[in-house]
């Protein structure tokens, strides 16, 4: 596509009310998704920690 001026591209010729939201709504979605990844893994993690010191206070004791 080729545009004339700026205002031509962000009003993508006349979809911009359709094209801008769902844009923003990806974007969104993206970083929500990282951080909900981000805690996963850091539970994830914090949960084998304490399996490990589990393991370890079993096995000493036994």
């Amino acid at each position: 596509m080729h545009w004339n001026s700026v205002a031509e591209f962000f009003a993508m010729g006349g979809y911009a009310v359709y094209v801008w939201p769902s844009f923003g709504a990806c974007a969104l979605l993206m970083l929500v998704e990282t951080i909900q990844v981000k805690h996963r893994y850091q539970a994830a993690v914090e949960s084998c920690r304490r399996q490990f010191a589990t393991d370890q206070l079993d096995n000493k004791t036994l």
